[in-house]
């Protein structure tokens, strides 16, 4: 959706007229009318295009770009509060549309479908497709390292950035945004429901196989306000992982995905072995 022009570009403050914090932002006032005057506001009223709602409080969007790797480096406040608050507006909103939009689904595969829809890969997936990393405010160290198109930042910021809309228009508006930046990801996770819940796939295939409760162990390091989650999950007699990401929900699923993988395999050996034996 964003073109080519913008793609790459992280704003730093060589590219923000105020880069402290978002403080010096104007309620009210474009945005893009804010900063330079250059390729970073044309990059914020692209991305504003692209999710289909431009924001009324400018502090807002800005806010909710603005990763805590910045803050470090030239303070303000990161996008972890509206992150908190997208979360569970993501959630919603997404609820409310495969249940409207999917009425010959049952509870369980609606449940499926909002779990893969809401998944790090299918936000992050969508972030890309809309240009977020370009416009996100990093600090100089986690530019450097590729942080404008890290998954788990990706998709942080886009749970940030619905809960600024929902903050911006309200709650029918984030509906809107949500239903239109993840149409796709609805419409492929309900032809396959289950398909990314890879935590329903492992406790499924136990069941099936042993009977067993897939037991999860998790591990983290790091600052309250940068934790990192590792998982490993226990199921067989086997163990497998270490699966990681930004919340305990994440890790267990990257180590239940790992799990799948691996048993997915190993059945796959023993049915060709039996063939090979008949």
């Amino acid at each position: 959706m964003m073109t080519s022009k913008t793609s790459g570009l992280y704003v730093t403050p060589s590219t923000m007229s105020s880069p402290a914090s978002a403080e010096n932002l104007v309620v009210g006032q474009p945005i893009s009318e804010q900063l330079d005057g250059g390729a970073a506001g044309e990059a914020i009223d692209a991305f504003q295009g692209a999710i289909g709602h431009r924001f009324a409080n400018a502090r807002l969007l800005t806010a909710a770009l603005t990763h805590r790797s910045w803050c470090a480096e030239y303070g303000g406040e990161s996008n972890e509060r509206l992150e908190f608050l997208g979360d569970a507006v993501l959630g919603l909103a997404v609820t409310d549309t495969v249940f409207r939009s999917r009425p010959d689904h049952d509870e369980g595969d609606l449940a499926k479908i909002r779990s893969a829809v809401v998944s790090e890969d299918a936000l992050a997936a969508a972030a890309r497709s809309m240009g977020l990393g370009g416009v996100l405010r990093l600090g100089r160290g986690e530019a450097a390292s590729g942080g404008s198109d890290k998954s788990s930042i990706l998709c942080d910021a886009m749970e940030a950035v619905v809960g600024a809309v929902f903050l911006d228009a309200g709650h029918a508006c984030s509906i809107e945004v949500v239903h239109k930046l993840l149409a796709e990801p609805i419409r492929a996770a309900s032809l396959r429901p289950g398909d990314n819940d890879f935590k329903t796939r492992l406790q499924e295939m136990a069941a099936r196989s042993s009977g067993e409760v897939p037991r999860y162990l998790l591990t983290s390091e790091g600052p309250e306000h940068d934790t990192r989650f590792e998982a490993v999950v226990k199921v067989g007699g086997m163990t497998f992982g270490p699966g990681c990401g930004t919340s305990k929900k994440r890790a267990e699923q990257a180590a239940a995905r790992m799990a799948c993988a691996a048993l997915d395999d190993k059945n796959n050996s023993t049915i060709e072995t039996t063939g090979d034996k008949s």
